[in-house]
């Protein structure tokens, strides 16, 4: 009987056909986007010769500096919070035996990423409107709020992914030598943790800085981040300005995904 042959998806017919068109659909947009914002001229969509004359005007355009100042100090602080709380989560949901109500949890956790985000968004604007009603606060600190519950899941999946490959001989060994629960978790948890909580941290991150949804529905006035700042772009004059700024947008996050990557791959 001859050798039984294994089934390889690479070798149906039109696969390889079906791979290259996804992925000139998918990236062909963003190969223009980025070629374009190196234009000239004064159109979006007409090559006007080679020139960072775009990139000068963004970088000198008071609204794109404060934009993209909030944008940073949104994301930064969201990114700490969530990755805080995400570490919590992680270790009390895998630095145990199963216990009752362990799926709620899951759920309840991983919630922002199966509801869709404009029903998020939706029901945040009506609970901090309220709040802002009765306080009279209209500070960036809603949309802290806002963007680190989103992005607890974020951070919480490779966190949790991190304790769940530990191996948790040398904590067992630390509290043979009667370390206490907190110097076991000082000295030896998180270390070992630490690639996970960095990769959650970036992964964070790169979330917040992206987000436009949820910061158009919580945003107060003035309080335009970078994406919002060219949505409302779009919806008047376009220039040039605007690729130039999404290409440096996409540049940051690239960057930080590449970094992922790595925190990820490098002990993972």
């Amino acid at each position: 009987m001859g050798k039984r042959k294994s089934f390889d998806v690479t070798k149906l017919p039109g696969f390889t056909f079906l791979a290259l068109l996804s992925f000139v659909l998918l990236y062909a947009p963003i190969v223009t986007l980025v070629f374009y914002s190196f234009n000239g001229g004064n159109s979006v969509n007409q090559w006007g010769g080679f020139s960072f004359k775009w990139y000068a005007i963004a970088v000198q355009n008071e609204a794109v500096q404060g934009a993209a100042m909030r944008s940073f100090v949104i994301a930064i602080w969201a990114s700490v919070i969530a990755t805080t709380v995400a570490t919590m989560a992680a270790l009390g949901t895998t630095r145990r035996g199963k216990f009752k109500g362990q799926t709620f949890i899951y759920i309840v956790i991983n919630q922002p990423l199966m509801v869709p985000e404009i029903v998020t968004a939706v029901a945040l604007l009506i609970f901090f409107s309220s709040i802002k009603i009765a306080t009279g606060y209209t500070g960036l600190g809603y949309l802290i709020i806002a963007h680190s519950a989103f992005c607890v899941p974020f951070a919480y999946l490779p966190i949790k992914a991190r304790l769940e490959g530990m191996d948790t001989a040398m904590e067992t060994a630390a509290a043979d030598l009667y370390a206490s629960p907190w110097q076991t978790f000082r000295y030896v948890t998180l270390p070992l943790l630490m690639p996970g909580v960095v990769a959650g941290a970036m992964l964070a991150f790169i979330i917040s800085l992206d987000d436009v949804i949820i910061t158009e529905f919580v945003k107060s006035a003035g309080q335009d981040t970078l994406p919002t700042y060219m949505l409302g772009q779009l919806r008047r004059a376009l220039t040039p300005e605007v690729n130039a700024i999404s290409t440096a947008l996409l540049a940051v996050s690239v960057l930080v995904l590449t970094l992922f990557f790595l925190a990820t791959r490098k002990r993972g």
